[in-house]
């Protein structure tokens, strides 16, 4: 984490849901940095959201947009634009600025840029991160991760039906994944499997055009609906033993990822809360009853009062959680937490803020409702409530309160 913070009095263009200003922490570059995140964001994004939400459908010129904003690889080291990895602190912000502005831009990016890409980075050989990196750190391939099973979430470690058995050189894959982000047009599919040999779960890049890999879309989503997420089949699908991720030996590994891309969810989770946050404190200043702005009834203070406490809480809490990735001493237990936390927290917001809208805040128009429901979706991906609670219900009381 930087220690050359930007002096109070320098931050200009100060987030108003920033109350304590955190951002503040940040080093002149960074703040560079995410001030130009935040432009490219507001420019290039925010215009296309709504419509492609309504639609259940990506936008494809996103992917052009991001390769140009420099934003891809920021957290690794040697990758990307900048190719000194940055602090935990800012990746961790500019999640926030994905976040408020679209979850689903936000998931999208997180499945590629976190899940995706970290797969390969930490489990996959140097040969191997030479050859798959590069491009995904310009976008110019994509990537996806698929852990999830029709039949398997948040017991998929004990439960995984995707198997995978050696035939010389090749893999030959058999089982279904669901719920996997980006994966009806990823160029790069990182595919869990158990190995019918040895019982240990393996990873394998599964690219675009395989046989025997075939992504469908799940339609009628309520939530996320510009992310396309893919109910997978793998038929015989057969992959070169060059694309089984050299450094994953197990599910420990699988373990590693998600501690890092949950404190990512985190971050996301906050900055949902923050766009829903801004949406409500600027339609209250502009929406007059009673012949004057609701923004002066108490009741309504007391919703935005609120939702600011609980963004400055969460924002405490992950700034902290930063300061503990980047000395390279934070645990599982204290990103479940994060996770658990700021997620209940935004729950909370977007209900306040929809509700402060009143019949408008059913609408599209008016953005809130999209924050509303896609809150539901951030709630549960990358462990549910109730199983971060259990990560570190053991953590606390050295019992483990998990079935089987």
């Amino acid at each position: 984490m930087t220690t050359n913070a930007t002096p109070l009095t320098q931050v200009d263009d100060q987030l108003e849901a920033d109350f304590y200003m955190y951002q503040s922490l940040l080093s002149g570059e960074e703040l560079e940095i995410l001030l130009g995140a935040r432009a490219f964001l507001s420019k290039e994004i925010k215009p296309l959201v709504n419509e492609y939400w309504a639609k259940a459908e990506f936008p494809v010129e996103y992917i052009e947009k991001f390769r140009s904003s420099g934003l891809a690889a920021l957290p690794y080291e040697g990758y990307g634009e900048h190719k000194q990895a940055v602090s935990h602190l800012l990746s961790g912000m500019v999640a926030v600025e994905l976040g408020r502005v679209d979850a689903s831009t936000a998931t999208f990016f997180g499945v590629h840029n976190g899940l995706g890409f970290y797969s390969i980075y930490y489990g996959g050989d140097q040969e191997q991160r030479d050859r798959f990196l590069p491009a995904m750190a310009t976008m110019e391939k994509i990537g996806a991760f698929a852990l999830t099973e029709p039949l398997g979430g948040s017991d998929v470690s004990g439960g995984m039906r995707t198997t995978a058995r050696r035939e010389g050189d090749t893999w030959v894959i058999n089982g279904a994944k669901k719920w996997i982000g980006n994966a009806t047009f990823a160029d790069y599919t990182v595919v869990f499997a158990r190995d019918v040999e040895d019982n240990k779960v393996k990873a394998f890049v599964v690219e675009k055009g395989t046989p025997g890999f075939s992504p469908a879309k799940i339609e009628g989503k309520i939530a996320l609906r510009i992310v396309q997420n893919a109910e997978i089949t793998l038929t015989d699908c057969r992959v070169p033993e060059a694309n089984r991720l050299q450094n994953m030996r197990g599910f420990r590994d699988v373990g590693e990822i998600l501690r890092r891309t949950r404190g990512g969810v985190a971050w996301q989770s906050l900055g949902v809360m923050i766009g829903a946050y801004e949406l409500a404190l600027e339609y209250a200043k502009q929406r007059v009853a009673f012949g004057r702005p609701i923004a002066g009834f108490q009741l309504m203070q007391d919703l935005l009062v609120k939702s600011l406490g609980n963004i400055t809480a969460c924002w405490g809490m992950l700034v902290q959680l930063a300061r503990l990735q980047d000395a390279g001493v934070y645990r599982d237990e204290q990103s479940a937490l994060a996770k658990e936390y700021v997620a209940a927290r935004m729950r909370e917001v977007v209900s306040w803020c929809r509700e402060l809208f009143g019949g408008n805040g059913i609408l599209l128009d008016y953005d809130i409702a999209r924050f509303f429901a896609d809150a539901e979706a951030l709630y549960s991906y990358e462990g549910t409530h109730q199983m971060q609670t259990l990560i570190v219900g053991k953590s606390i009381t050295g019992h483990s309160a998990f079935v089987g």
